[in-house]
């Protein structure tokens, strides 16, 4: 039950009918872990928190630099120089101290995915690299976790949600990555933000819709993003939507079944 202080914070979601009180129960319950306190991850966590998700884990084993302020927004100035895990979480703190933090002060890998997976109900990704998309999304397969990831180019970007773990209503697995981007592109061939630029609003945008996914997930209401990419053009301001689906050859969930564990991401 929520208590009154709960009932005044949370008013504004719970005169929605597609949220409730039921609603806003199921996310004090829910357990979401972010990938990366950075540009994508920080609004996911600030507007999760502010929502009222009981548990938010943080995983990042960066430290705040001055560059990262253009559009990190969940840190500041005084963050210069502190590790991302602990900034991001003093000011989940500021922002709602009813919500628990995980603090995973380290990087993500193939020898630690699954056990720090296991402990949330739901990932939402916002790393910054193919290596970790790939490792991310095969970790919640095996699983079984869901998965909310995004990606940004200089003015573009993407966002899906991925069930690989169940099957749709006509009885057929649901997508994977692996069947939406079947491999990393080479080494080299997509520059890093540092050298190619990134507009910082356009992070935000992608983060929070990631978190309105995230939200969307846990209440249940909408049509979720399972089987279809989003993806935004800033350039224009324009946003279409790609429809995918399962590829019986993918290396994860497909008939050959070649990737078992995350040992090929060691």
């Amino acid at each position: 039950m929520l208590t009154p202080e709960e009932l005044e914070r949370y008013a504004r979601h719970i005169v929605l009918r597609e949220v409730g009180g039921p609603g806003q129960a199921a996310l004090g319950r829910a357990r979401v872990l972010v990938i990366g306190a950075g540009g994508l991850g920080a609004p996911v966590l600030l507007y999760l928190a502010a929502a009222g998700v009981g548990t938010l884990g943080v995983i990042d084993n960066d430290v705040v630099a001055l560059s990262n302020l253009q559009r990190q927004v969940i840190h500041g100035t005084p963050d210069v120089g502190h590790g991302k895990v602990e900034s991001a979480a003093n000011a989940i703190h500021r922002l709602n101290p009813n919500v628990g933090i995980g603090m995973h002060a380290e990087r993500l890998t193939a020898a630690n995915a699954l056990a720090v997976i296991s402990q949330y109900d739901l990932v939402a990704d916002g790393s910054d690299n193919f290596a970790t998309r790939y490792l991310v999304s095969d970790a919640c397969y095996l699983a079984k976790k869901p998965l909310v990831t995004a990606a940004v180019g200089t003015f573009d970007g993407t966002l899906t949600t991925l069930r690989a773990h169940e099957r749709g209503k006509d009885g057929k697995p649901n997508p994977t990555y692996r069947c939406l981007f079947p491999e990393p592109p080479p080494p080299g061939t997509v520059p890093a933000c540092s050298e190619a630029g990134i507009l910082g609003a356009l992070v935000g945008v992608l983060g929070s819709m990631m978190a309105l996914e995230v939200i969307r997930e846990i209440v249940g209401f909408g049509e979720g993003l399972v089987g279809r990419l989003l993806m935004v053009d800033a350039r224009a301001m324009r946003f279409e939507t790609l429809n995918y689906g399962w590829d019986e050859t993918n290396l994860l969930s497909g008939e050959a079944l070649t990737i078992k564990d995350l040992s090929e991401h060691k």
